[in-house]
């Protein structure tokens, strides 16, 4: 059957156009929205900030300290008092002495990566020289007004132990072995440090007694009574000591 002409029939030439709607729009992407909010919470937290240091500048805010400060809390007991004495002598010289002590232990046949204590330690101390006037007796003492003279018999100068300044003290180096390390991980050995400030203490001691100091006590114990009785009026003033 034969077609009009005049209807109009789709042409195999041109497909035919498909019916248009509108693009999707995509969601925008989790990460930038999280960004988003942390710029935002963090510039609201700078703003604060900045608001509380400058209300503080102005004396606005009260101060407040770091809670994180390093606080220290002394719970020292009150000072007891076990003794005390009357002194009756004269310190006429002191001298200060530096020593150097190198005090290894070690065990006989055995490596001293394995067991080993050395300390290199530098002890500073004083030691006195000093008169002692309480064992004078009567007959140390002879004056004669009217001549103006007086003689005193003093016992010679005594030597005291040495005083060890911790403060000018300090340990050098410290070596131990393996073994002697860990031992001392799990105890407090306090008996081998008292050791070292005796033997430099000792040691301080022993030099003091061929430094000269002796014989600096005499003088200086002489010079000081002899100025003491010239103001008195005393023209002849004689300082002897005894032989000890």
């Amino acid at each position: 059957m034969a077609q009009s002409p005049d209807v109009d029939e789709p042409t195999k030439e041109y497909p035919a156009v498909p019916d248009e709607q509108p693009a999707a729009v995509p969601d925008p992407p989790r990460k930038s929205i999280v960004a988003r909010v942390l710029i935002f919470f963090g510039v609201v937290f700078a703003v604060i900030v900045a608001a509380c240091f400058g209300l503080r500048s102005l004396n606005v805010l009260p101060s407040f300290d770091n809670p994180f400060d390093r606080q220290t809390t002394d719970r020292s007991q009150p000072v007891l008092l076990q003794s005390m004495r009357d002194l009756s002598r004269y310190v006429a010289a002191d001298g200060t002495f530096q020593v150097i002590v190198d005090l290894q232990e070690d065990r006989k046949y055995v490596p001293d990566w394995l067991i080993n204590r050395r300390v290199l330690f530098v002890g500073s101390g004083t030691v006195e020289e000093y008169v002692d006037f309480s064992t004078l007796s009567d007959k140390a003492l002879e004056v004669d007004n009217e001549k103006k003279n007086i003689k005193i018999t003093l016992p010679p100068p005594q030597q005291g132990d040495a005083a060890l300044d911790l403060q000018k003290s300090y340990v050098v180096e410290e070596n131990r072995g393996l073994l002697t390390s860990i031992g001392d991980a799990f105890k407090s050995d306090t008996d081998k440090q008292q050791r070292v400030y005796q033997l430099a203490q000792q040691r301080i001691t022993e030099a003091a007694r061929s430094s000269g100091l002796d014989q600096r006590a005499r003088d200086n114990t002489q010079h000081m009574l002899v100025s003491l009785f010239s103001r008195l009026g005393y023209t002849s003033v004689t300082i002897e000591f005894t032989t000890p």
